[in-house]
């Protein structure tokens, strides 16, 4: 039936070519338009897990709440302290600058010089509670009296370490940024904020005695835009280094115009609908683009092999397109199906993010079908050749098969065995190696960005001048209505800040309970035995009244107080720990009226990412897996082929986990699509061999002269293939972009593995398994096969 299907639509394509192709080109140029408009769009709402226990609680309290989205600005002397009026002068000047930033929620913003920064004091005349720059201060009136009143606000106030830095050498700035506008409910233009905030602030204010250091998301995702821009570069570079490589396969302009053309068309259209949906191209999945161009170089390749081939038997170029689109059809749809299903099982994971990047990916894959099982053979049928070009192409590919006949060896009884020995003990090591792999970032700073990055020495200079930084885990503790006021409610929260200060990578916590007890100290000469919570309800409200509500401690009906757990850094160990510490904290405590929630903060997003990342992992390989054991038998109506295209790719995959933890590459946002792609390279190359064999085998032959056929055949494009992807991909580790250098180096390591696998593993472990239980009855002729 299939194979009727198959022959029906190389009649009518093929019998209507130049209509077909018409339409295609026409296409191809109305959706060029559509492409063009196409933009870079990042925000921070679409990192966060939807329906998730920390996503929940932050979006509940993101008004109430400070900390997730938050821009650090810090302003620090190049010589000496900050006890300037010069330095002082300035940290005013990017105050009031940062106020009037786009998205910046003016409510949180932080700095020596807002109201919010206020210093508790006993005094002779009893408890006194001031601004830390009263308002009576202006920046002109810094003389050695009033700085060294500042100085000791600070000091008595404890805020060396959070908003100045403990050698006093910088004072911090910070505000949170709202991801849309309160009024337009327009989207904030994270790309565009990034340059607005170096012109603004770090422009203005930075110079030979100053020095201004910014971090935060919106930052962090500007500056990999604008790294992102150099993907052109390298993708330019990578796209010439494949049209050379083509050209020395297959010795033909046009044969290589043909193959990259139709690649690139799948572009344009998946740009388009892109634009079309009103989708934009995330910073993190710039590469995604490159990943479907080289799925099409893959699939080129095999339709140019082929095409070659029968040329080389005596066809015409027109016959061999047939020929080429009616054998190469089935196997090819069932590969880029099996990729289209990696990229749309993305969608399983309820991080935005992703899920766009699981349609652009998905929508470029399906487009291949059409551009390059379809279009690429149709053209290629217009193809002139010279008349001496077929016999030259037999020579070479004479030559070529001689070399890969070395190979083919895997495939005698004695070899494979072996091959097979080495291929089970090379997933042992790869299980046992791939333990524990990492989930979630695995550095300090922005691990898309260089160490040497402008972004990340800044954030490495804050985590060491600073104890309170851009990573907060905010526990929120619900309470019953004006519950501060009561000391077991209270004195709860102040246990759980104390196991929280006492975990590994936190630097320090901030909690109601805590400025309650220093008030007490106070009122009581200072004396630190009496810094504990007052059982008496008065006495507990007079002390919370000083502490102010812009502290973001507790709300004004005191039914949410929170806790605020600043950590060394954002590494999923570092985030895990201290989830895990709540989580034993409220299993082993319970009290009535007081809910424990996670978890607010950009470190309780991060937590969120990896904790969905690690729970939908699994399910969505095996979804993709089972989408390949499914094609493969309905296709080849055997298990045995099955095994053979399967085992071979979970092997791959299992090193490349390996591969991933030996060099600290953890999964993340970016990471996981590199992975599916391998899955989806991998059964390209498993699905073109296989088909080759089956043909033989349905022609009579043995296992092992119809393997040794059908990897001198089709051996040569799959090793060719995956050289010329890895040099493609490799040229990425030179790039500003960290990821992407990750990405490159990961990306040729699975062209690659998947090659050797395709090549070694897979004919090998055919013939051990043909071996041991020999076929009975005819075996079936791959669908559309000439």
């Amino acid at each position: 039936m299939l194979t009727q299907l198959v022959q029906a639509a190389e009649r009518l394509l093929f019998g209507h070519r130049a209509k077909v192709l018409a339409v295609m080109l026409a296409t191809t140029a109305l959706m060029a338009v559509f492409a063009a408009r196409l933009h870079m769009t990042a925000g921070f709402g679409k990192q966060l897990p939807l329906g998730h226990e920390y996503t929940d609680t932050f979006v509940q309290y993101k008004d109430v709440l400070f900390g997730a989205n938050r821009l650090i600005i810090v302003v620090r002397a190049r010589q000496g302290d900050i006890w300037q009026p010069a330095t002082l002068k300035r940290l005013n000047e990017v105050t009031q600058a940062v106020m009037y930033l786009p998205g910046v929620d003016r409510r949180s913003v932080s700095s020596l010089w807002t109201p919010n920064t206020r210093v508790m004091q006993v005094t002779e005349e009893g408890y006194e509670a001031r601004d830390v720059i009263g308002g009576d201060v202006t920046p002109d009136k810094l003389d050695a009296t009033v700085i060294g009143r500042i100085r000791d606000n600070v000091v008595q106030g404890g805020y060396v370490g959070s908003l100045v830095a403990a050698d006093f050498s910088g004072a911090m700035v910070t505000a949170d940024l709202l991801d849309a506008d309160p009024q337009t409910r327009a989207p904030l233009d994270y790309i565009a904020l990034g340059p607005k905030i170096e012109q603004e602030i770090r422009g203005k204010f930075e110079d030979a005695q100053v020095e201004v250091q910014i971090i935060g998301f919106a930052k962090q995702i500007s500056d990999i835009a604008e790294g992102a821009k150099g993907v052109v570069v390298f993708f330019a570079l990578a796209f010439v280094l494949t049209a050379a490589a083509v050209y020395w396969y297959c010795r033909s302009v046009a044969f290589t115009a043909t193959a990259l053309f139709c690649s690139l068309v799948s572009l344009v259209w998946q740009f388009a609908s892109l634009q079309i949906l009103g989708y934009g191209l995330d910073p993190l999945a710039v590469l995604v683009p490159f990943l479907v161009f080289a799925i099409g170089v893959s699939h080129g390749v095999q339709q140019i092999n082929y095409i070659t081939r029968e040329i080389g038997l005596g066809q015409s170029v027109h016959d061999a397109a047939r020929a080429s689109f009616a054998g190469l059809l089935v196997p090819g749809t069932m590969a880029l199906i099996t990729a289209f299903v990696g990229f749309a099982t993305l969608l399983v994971i309820p991080i935005p993010m992703i899920r766009e990047l699981a349609i652009t990916a998905s929508l470029g894959v399906a487009y291949k079908i059409v551009t390059n099982l379809v279009m690429l053979p149709i053209v290629a049928s217009y193809v002139k050749l010279d008349s001496g070009w077929g016999q030259r192409m037999q020579v070479m590919r004479a030559r070529r098969e001689s070399q890969i006949s070395l190979i083919s060896r895997v495939a005698d009884p004695r070899n494979a065995r072996w091959t097979v020995l080495l291929g089970v003990l090379l997933f042992g090591l790869a299980v046992w190696g791939s333990r524990d792999r990492h989930v979630g970032y695995v550095q300090p700073g922005a691990p898309e960005l260089r160490d040497s990055a402008r972004y990340n020495l800044d954030a490495v200079s804050i985590a060491e001048k600073f104890t309170v930084g851009l990573d907060v885990l905010t526990v929120v503790n619900e309470t019953p209505e004006d519950a501060c006021h009561d000391w077991t409610t209270m004195s709860a929260i102040d246990d759980l800040a104390w196991s929280l200060q006492n975990t590994e990578g936190v630097i320090g916590t901030a909690g109601l309970p805590a400025l309650v007890k220093l008030g007490a100290a106070g009122f009581n000469e200072g004396n630190p035995r009496w810094g504990d919570l007052p059982r008496d309800k008065r006495s507990m409200a007079s002390f919370i009244g000083l502490v102010g509500e812009g502290s973001g401690l507790y709300d004004p009906r005191c039914t949410v107080l929170p806790v605020h757990a600043y950590l060394s850094d954002h590494k999923a160990q570092t985030i895990h720990r201290a989830v895990e510490t709540v989580k034993a904290w409220r299993a082993e405590n319970a009290f009535d009226g007081l809910k424990v929630r996670l978890a607010s903060g950009n470190a309780g997003v991060q937590a969120a990412t990896n904790e969905v990342l690690e729970a939908t992992e699994l399910p969505m390989m095996l979804y993709v897996y089972a989408t390949i054991v499914v094609l493969v038998f309905l296709t080849y109506r055997d298990w045995r082929a099955v095994l053979a295209c399967c085992l071979p790719l979970t092997v791959a995959t299992f090193v490349g986990y390996w591969f991933m933890k030996a060099l600290d590459i953890g999964l993340t946002v970016a990471t996981l699509p590199v992975m599916v792609l391998a899955v989806g390279i991998g059964v390209d190359y498993a699905f073109y061999i296989y088909n080759r064999l089956q043909m033989y085998l349905a022609e009579g032959q043995t296992i092992v002269p119809a393997f040794h056929r059908a990897l001198t055949e089709t051996g040569i494009a799959t090793v060719f293939t995956a050289l010329t992807l890895s040099v493609g991909v490799a040229t990425w580790v030179f790039s500003p972009l960290k990821f992407q250098a990750d990405m490159g180096l990961l990306l040729a390591f699975m062209f690659m593995l998947n090659m050797v696998m395709a090549i070694t593993l897979l004919p090998a472990l055919a013939v051990v398994i043909d071996l041991l239980i020999p076929r009975r009855g005819p075996v079936h002729r791959p669908f559309g096969a000439h």
